[in-house]
């Protein structure tokens, strides 16, 4: 009796340890099963290559932002900043970085959709017309008339070309106007085949740098310098993700905030994040590309004093009175309803 009652206890003991075990094998497995079902995938478009600017959203990921968020962010490269609209309307994308007054008439030509602006990024639109001195362009606009210019019907910063020339009062029946390919753009300036074209600033002087043209050959007008009020580039939302699941947008908003912030702290590591993306591109480019952006676009006064991501009101109101200036609205207010801040994060964690 004595000999078979220590092995009782020690089997007992063993199918103990081994229950334990098997509890708490379970409840990791019900533990990750309920975090992979946590996980939102997120369907996020770009508006143009894996370059500079993409660091913003790159971030995010690559400190694991998004994912502490419960969602998991697929990030696509996109082929222009007017282009992201109907692809994040169609429900194509679940969210999209694009250009807010392509927005703002989409709005207007499709009244049924209520796609909507939750997050401003290009405080200062990059919209410009870069030329080069030795074709004849200078600071001063009139030096626009008479000359050749490059424009991607897809650009952005052409969309607002109506706007531009009407503030600034130019004649553009001595303007001629070359519809080109994005891909062909800056070579054709760097040629001599145009004399200025309609971009990015942030793209098109980086590229023509790159492409060896002497940069006091070249001049860059940024159209907000020149009496342009409008806004730039937004986080937009398709009307469905944001109905369905809005607390996905706010902790899609956060961690962007997030890597926002890095980014402006650490412009170095998200010139690599992008590199990693874009085998052809060259890190000290990518970098002076971000460096661009966040100073000229994203970082400027306002959004220093009030904080990122939001906007405005009265500028908004003025910047929507421009867009008047050469569009037609059906529903100006309706289509004006572009930018919601009701996702936003709290204001304290946006100044930064």
């Amino acid at each position: 009796m004595s000999s078979v009652l220590p092995a009782l206890v020690a089997s007992l003991s063993r199918r103990a340890v081994l229950s334990v075990a098997a509890v708490s094998a379970l409840a990791a497995a019900c533990l990750s099963g309920q975090s992979a079902q946590a996980q939102t995938p997120v369907r996020f478009t770009l508006d143009w290559r894996f370059e500079g600017p993409a660091a913003l959203f790159l971030m995010a990921i690559e400190k694991g932002y998004f994912k502490a968020e419960g969602l998991d962010v697929t990030i696509d490269t996109g082929n222009g900043s007017r282009e992201a609209i109907p692809r994040v309307a169609s429900g194509t994308y679940d969210v999209g970085f694009g250009d807010v007054n392509s927005l703002i008439r989409f709005r207007d030509e499709n009244p049924t959709v209520d796609l909507k602006a939750v997050m401003m990024v290009y405080d200062k639109p990059p919209f410009a017309i870069v030329g080069r001195k030795s074709r004849g362009i200078s600071a001063d606009v009139k030096s626009l008339e008479g000359k050749k210019f490059g424009a991607p019907a897809a650009d952005a910063a052409f969309a607002q070309w109506p706007i531009f020339k009407t503030v600034n009062k130019l004649d553009d029946s001595k303007i001629r106007l070359e519809n080109v390919g994005f891909p062909v753009r800056e070579p054709m300036l760097a040629s001599g085949e145009v004399d200025a074209v309609f971009g990015f600033a942030n793209s098109s002087y980086i590229n023509l740098k790159s492409r060896g043209v002497p940069v006091d050959d070249i001049v860059t007008m940024l159209m907000s310098d020149y009496g342009v009020e409008l806004y730039g580039n937004v986080v937009m939302v398709s009307p469905k993700f944001a109905a369905e699941k809005p607390e996905a947008v706010r902790g899609l908003l956060r961690a962007i905030t997030k890597g926002v912030k890095d980014t402006v702290a650490n412009p170095e590591l998200g010139a690599q994040l992008v590199i990693k993306r874009n085998d052809v591109a060259k890190v000290e480019v990518e970098l002076e590309r971000l460096k661009m952006t966040l100073e000229q676009n994203v970082m400027v006064p306002w959004v220093k004093a009030n904080g990122f991501g939001g906007i405005d009101k009265i500028r908004w109101d003025r910047a929507l009175d421009q867009i008047a200036l050469t569009f037609t609205f059906k529903d100006k207010a309706k289509a004006g309803d572009a930018f919601t801040d009701a996702f936003l994060p709290a204001q304290g964690e946006r100044v930064f």
